[in-house]
């Protein structure tokens, strides 16, 4: 039986004056989740403090990581009843409805990501302090796992800031930084970490009433205005999944609307959710999301401090500002001034939108350095090129590059389609030119192809994959080969798409087919996005000299680039195509089997990348077409579902 004496990752410590300290520090892991023991563990801990009442309880966090990521996702994927899975809800739902209705006052000191069922227990607490700095996150993610915060974040969330406010973080997913949430009223304040601990005692005891929503938000859980904002969330819902492939959206909106937040008043829907194809298959996306993240912890390799661009172009210039964001020195070469100025003013938009604080906005553009001159090249620990995709400008700038770079400095170029043998002709030490392949907008992807060369010693494929995670995206290793994984795989697709237009359907039923599967944007209008031209070349390098599609090359030939012109498949206005029609054309006016046809191409390529050794297996490969291109998530990835699709269709059917 566990005892006080007994705890493993819970410390609790009383101070003279009667105020207690709460401190999470789960053994064996570098993160805090809840997991079914640590949560028994912490019913110990109310058992103690019933017993013997502080004057204050501070829930804090022992780990550097954060407070709590959330719930322990292991414990979600072993459940094999629903018995099991209303267990676990129950868990959590009366555990923290226990600390929510102790005597004395609670409060989470929240430093770092507070997500989950973290945030869950944060609410249960009569008030929440956040750290002011990066870092500081506040979220209910459920969703983006196919589930639903069952735990009281339905329950609390809407009472604390208001039901329109709560419903977009729980129906989104989306986090809010220490700013925004003292803003939304979700935390009592933001404090800079120095004073955090004073500050928390100060609350804790200052017998201040608990924050609630006031105003239209307050309104807004009550009957009959509960009945209306549930009906415009269900249409918004309606709206980004007409076919209903994200079941857990709308289930909050119900469990919300109909049972106050409380999932055990709906155990079918719990059943319904829990046991769902899209929640198996979006945890097997956080897994593969996790794996990628794992290429980018190299424990062994030192953080870059230094990063030199060259070419202030849209790819270049972008990278080098998201390095800046994430904190690094960066130094961004071109020809002149007048090149490298446009990068520099999209980094400032960049900073203004995401980082808020002007101040910060600032110090990040002071870490953005024009160097028309390149005199950052002998400092950088790692040199990017992004310049045009020609060999020879290529290797005649490494040539250039290589007798002024430190001799443990790695250089990288972010060529979407050469190969590095190509590539490293004529460098005195070819071993450390690997590919470090970005996509468009950098801000926006989240997947980095790390390319390295057949027999290439792992040493500089693990400093790329390390820099990778140190600037927050996610590293796939691939081996150099045309198109490497994402584009190899696109490049079908995409033509496959064009061939449907040359035999007569519209763009807009092409595409319509495509978002109804579920991927973001239909193929072509990706292509007008990509640019036709790009697409084109990408499409020469791996097609084997076949014929582009008729459509593309009319387009090109009356100058129609997509987007960046004006004009492609469609007619471009302030940034978004204009569609034929009402609102372009919809799914049901596509033919039959349009979507598996249009899609099985890229289902081909992406096995054919893994049986060639261009990633290292098949979850690799669905990782990186899902992180890569948006392919869409409830699936699994494209071998997943095809496997998927495979079994249920070898399934005998059973009798009515």
């Amino acid at each position: 039986m566990t005892t006080m004496d007994t705890l493993s990752h819970w410390r609790l410590d009383r101070e003279p004056d009667g105020l207690a300290r709460l401190t999470f520090d789960r053994a064996g892991s570098a993160v805090n989740a809840l997991s079914a023991d640590t949560m028994a563990e912490l019913a110990v801990v109310l058992d103690a403090l019933d017993a013997a009442p502080p004057a204050g309880l501070i829930i804090q966090s022992g780990k550097s990581t954060g407070f709590i990521v959330g719930a322990d996702v292991n414990e979600f994927a072993s459940l094999d009843t629903p018995e099991q899975a209303r267990g676990l809800i129950a868990r959590g739902w009366n555990l923290f409805n226990r600390l929510a209705a102790v005597r004395y006052p609670t409060l989470a000191l929240i430093q770092g990501h507070c997500l989950g069922g973290g945030l869950e227990l944060a609410l249960a607490c009569r008030y929440r302090l956040v750290a002011d700095q990066p870092g500081t996150s506040l979220a209910l993610p459920e969703v983006m796992l196919g589930i639903f915060p069952g735990w009281g974040g339905m329950l609390r969330l809407p009472k604390l800031i208001g039901a329109p406010a709560a419903l977009d973080m729980m129906l989104t997913g989306r986090g809010a930084d220490a700013r925004r949430a003292a803003a939304l009223g979700l935390a009592d304040a933001r404090v800079p970490p120095r004073l955090l601990q004073a500050a928390a005692r100060q609350l804790v005891l200052s017998k201040k009433p608990p924050r609630r929503a006031r105003g239209v938000g307050a309104l807004a859980n009550l009957w009959p205005f509960k009945l209306l904002v549930a009906k415009r969330a269900r249409k918004q819902i309606a709206a980004k999944d007409p076919l209903g492939h994200y079941p857990a959206a709308p289930a909050i909106v119900t469990l919300w609307e109909k049972h106050g937040g409380n999932a055990l008043q709906a155990p079918d829907l719990i059943d319904a959710i829990i046991s769902s194809d899209t929640a198996r298959n979006l945890l097997r996306v956080f897994r593969l999301q996790e794996r990628l993240k794992a290429n980018g912890k190299q424990t062994s390799v030192m953080p870059a401090r230094h990063v030199h661009v060259v070419g202030a172009g849209t790819m270049g210039g972008d990278i080098a500002a998201w390095c800046a964001y994430k904190g690094l020195t960066v130094t961004l070469q071109d020809q002149d001034m007048a090149r490298i100025a446009p990068a520099i003013g999209r980094a400032a938009a960049l900073y203004a939108r995401r980082l808020k604080d002007p101040r910060l906005a600032r110090a990040a553009l002071d870490r953005l350095i024009p160097d028309p001159d390149g005199g950052g090249v002998p400092r950088a620990d790692i040199i990017i090129e992004a310049i045009s995709e020609q060999p020879e400008a290529k290797r005649a700038l490494y040539q250039a590059l290589e007798p002024r770079m430190k001799a443990d400095a790695l250089l990288a170029t972010n060529t979407s389609s050469l190969s590095l043998e190509t590539l490293r002709s004529g460098l005195a030490r070819p071993e450390r030119l690997v590919g470090i392949h970005f996509f468009n907008p950098v801000a926006k992807m989240p997947l980095v192809e790390v390319v390295h060369a057949e027999g290439d010693a792992d040493e500089a494929t693990a400093r790329a994959c390390a820099f990778v995670g140190q600037i927050d995206k996610l590293a796939l290793p691939v081996k150099s080969a045309p198109g490497f994984l994402v584009n190899a795989v696109l490049a079908p697709y995409m033509l496959q798409a064009m061939r449907s237009v040359d035999e007569g359907m519209s763009p807009e039923t092409v595409d319509a087919a495509m978002v109804a599967f579920g991927m973001p944007m239909g193929p072509l209008e990706l292509a007008d996005t990509v640019g036709l031209d790009i697409a084109r070349a990408a499409g020469e390098e791996l097609a084997g000299g076949a014929e582009p599609p008729r459509c593309l090359a009319e387009r090109l030939a009356r100058g129609e680039l997509g987007k960046k012109s004006g004009k492609g498949f469609y007619t471009w206005r302030d940034g978004k195509p204009v569609r034929q029609g009402k609102s372009g054309e919809s799914h049901a006016t596509a033919p039959a089997g349009l979507a598996q046809r249009l899609i099985q191409p890229l289902v081909d390529a992406t096995q054919g990348r893994v049986q060639s050794g261009v990633v290292a297996d098949a979850d690799s490969a669905d990782a990186g077409v899902i992180f890569g291109t948006g392919f869409a998530p409830f699936t699994g990835g494209p071998l997943h579902y095809q496997a998927s699709n495979a079994w249920r269709s070898s399934k005998p059917a059973q009798a009515d």
